[in-house]
């Protein structure tokens, strides 16, 4: 069985959409849980209309995202969790049913793609087949397009209350990277996720740097100068000159743009004496 969690604070609109996508599936075999941060928005009376449709749900104060989380984690009872938050949903009502049919191999984690969603746009992410340290580096895995079998937050551990953004990437890279747990990548869009939130937000960025690089410095201390050797590189590629030499080798009008110039170069050097070069 699947257990779907949905935590919500102050987005009555957006807990409407997630919990409409979700009672909507076609595939009934899953527990679903709202976990609400005490909303004064509307979000109570989104979560009584719903109540028949849902296994488990409380409004009551918390510390934040991740403690709302753990909530929901122990009040589950399915084989792996999904954690879609408010604002995010379903991407259509017959994904459970698509997902089911690979749950039984019994991994530890599956992986599905991801739309990205920001005002009008929508940008479809497919994941990688193979994860690597290097991945986790630069990413993380969609936690809206992840299900993770519950027994690895009793053997690895729970979402860390004390991060405030990335406690969800810790978990991922810690039992991906240093526990090796089994995994697979469904090739499978999910679900659609609202770009809205607190690891999409610019203003979040030197946070984000900072608890991942404490993450990275207390499970993985042998990679720290590696580390800091990726920062550095970044940075440089971040410049300027880097910049636009990478939209030179990648954008296709650069790249007409560069052909026909250097065609033009061939020509006028062709049409020279070699001692006029």
């Amino acid at each position: 069985m699947i257990s779907i969690i949905t935590i919500n604070y102050n987005n009555a609109i957006g807990l409407k959409k997630t919990i409409k996508s979700v009672v909507s599936q076609s595939h009934k075999g899953f527990e679903y849980i709202v976990i609400d941060g005490n909303s004064t928005d509307g979000s109570k009376e989104v979560i009584e209309k719903y109540k028949t449709n849902l296994t488990y749900s409380i409004s009551e104060p918390d510390t934040g995202v991740y403690n709302a989380m753990n909530k929901g984690i122990k009040k589950s009872k399915g084989d792996y969790l999904l954690f879609l938050n408010s604002g995010d949903v379903l991407v259509d009502s017959n994904v459970l049913n698509k997902v089911v049919e690979e749950l039984d191999f019994g991994l530890d984690i599956y992986y599905g793609n991801l739309i990205f969603k920001s005002d009008n746009t929508e940008k479809l992410y497919v994941y990688p087949d193979k994860l690597s340290f290097r991945f986790f580096y630069e990413k993380s895995l969609p936690h809206p397009a992840t299900f993770i079998k519950r027994e690895l937050f009793n053997t690895i551990f729970y979402y860390n209350e004390k991060l405030k953004i990335v406690s969800d990437w810790e978990f991922f890279i810690v039992a991906l990277c240093k526990y090796n747990v089994n995994y697979k990548h469904l090739d499978i869009t999910i679900s659609v996720f609202e770009t809205e939130g607190m690891s999409s937000l610019k203003d979040n960025r030197k946070q984000i740097e900072k608890e991942r690089l404490d993450v990275l410095t207390k499970y993985f201390p042998l990679f720290t100068n590696d580390i800091k050797s990726l920062q550095s590189n970044e940075q440089i590629l971040n410049q300027n000159r880097f910049r636009m030499l990478k939209e030179l080798e990648t954008s296709r009008v650069s790249q007409k743009l560069n052909s026909v110039w250097l065609r033009i170069l061939l020509r006028i050097v062709k049409n020279k004496n070699v001692k006029d070069l």
